[in-house]
């Protein structure tokens, strides 16, 4: 530290080089740098094909590097495959000290399934006594999350209620950080074209340093009996920056006049002034609706840095 010109890198061994817990080793004398598999701009950049080729290569095989060097799909498979199994779920089980893979594996599993869901540890310990017979406390699953979380392999997120400014305790949402290892684990058989895309969409606005929450908006709604209820609508997510705050949809299509009101539904039940954007997956040329809302095709959101100031 007292020569100059100098930097010095220091590393550990494969259970330790995963976790966050590298930034407290340190205890403020050092930075995290989080560094994010490749966005979808960088893979059109290198991708061989058109926007939408590499749209739909992207959404299949993810971001991490290696992939991309690949000369075949056949090789990206077995690559992603490998990766998680002998490097995420190895250094999580060693690092941890797991019995073994088989409980980790199941909860892998339902969340790899279950991407942009509301989920809790209470739900998948009924899961797992329900349908794999295995009795696994509540405090088990929510540690088994936290080491998953911690390793970096999946995302958080806490939902807020917009109007009563407050955080919701549970149940959260999860997302892959790389939703070609999530395509991996699944064995590339669940292409669940709306909750990939939700999930890339919430690593996007990672990338672009938002912190990011679930949004939770209460409505009052006449049932079918003519009384009043109460309903919570739900916004796929709120993006937080300073100042700056964006509310956005997350819709595979939008092909009525009934569907859109369905999805501006919660944006325009919020009452302040901060943008509010559809983002779909059809092609569609960048527009505003009467009330305000941009919409935005998936592509254009992602390719365009400057694409939520529209």
């Amino acid at each position: 530290m007292h020569i100059p010109n100098i930097d010095i890198y220091v590393t550990g061994s494969n259970s330790k080089f995963l976790s966050s817990d590298i930034v407290t080793e340190f205890r403020g004398r050092g930075d995290e740098i989080r560094v994010y598999p490749f966005s979808f701009a960088e893979v059109h950049e290198i991708f061989e094909g058109d926007k939408h080729r590499a749209w739909s290569a992207y959404c299949r095989y993810g971001g991490m590097p290696l992939v991309w060097a690949a000369s075949t799909n056949q090789d990206r498979e077995q690559y992603l495959k490998n990766l998680f199994e002998q490097v995420y779920i190895s250094d999580i089980i060693n690092r941890h000290d797991l019995r073994g893979k088989s409980e980790i594996g199941y909860i892998v599993n339902i969340l790899a399934s279950s991407v942009g869901s509301l989920t809790n540890p209470l739900r998948l310990t009924n899961t797992f006594k329900s349908e794999l017979g295995l009795s696994i406390s509540q405090n088990t699953v929510n540690s088994y999350i936290e080491y998953l979380v911690d390793s970096f392999l999946i995302g958080k997120v806490n939902r807020y209620d917009v109007k009563g400014l407050r955080y919701i305790s549970s149940p959260l949402k999860y997302y892959f950080t790389d939703v070609g290892m999530r395509n991996a684990r699944l064995n590339f058989r669940q292409q669940d074209d709306s909750h990939i895309m939700e999930n890339i969409i919430y690593n996007e606005l990672l990338r672009r340093r938002f912190s990011v929450d679930v949004g939770c908006v209460t409505v009052n709604v006449k049932a079918e009996n003519g009384k009043m209820v109460r309903k919570q609508l739900e916004v796929d997510f709120i993006a937080n920056s300073g100042d700056k705050r964006y509310y956005i949809q997350s819709a595979f299509d939008v092909p009525t006049i009934e569907k859109r009101e369905q999805e501006e539904r919660s944006l325009l039940n919020i009452n302040d002034s901060f943008k509010k954007i559809i983002v779909q997956q059809s092609i569609v040329e960048p527009w505003h609706s009467q009330q305000g809302v941009l919409y935005i095709g998936i592509e254009d959101f992602l390719l365009n840095a400057e694409s939520m100031d529209l």
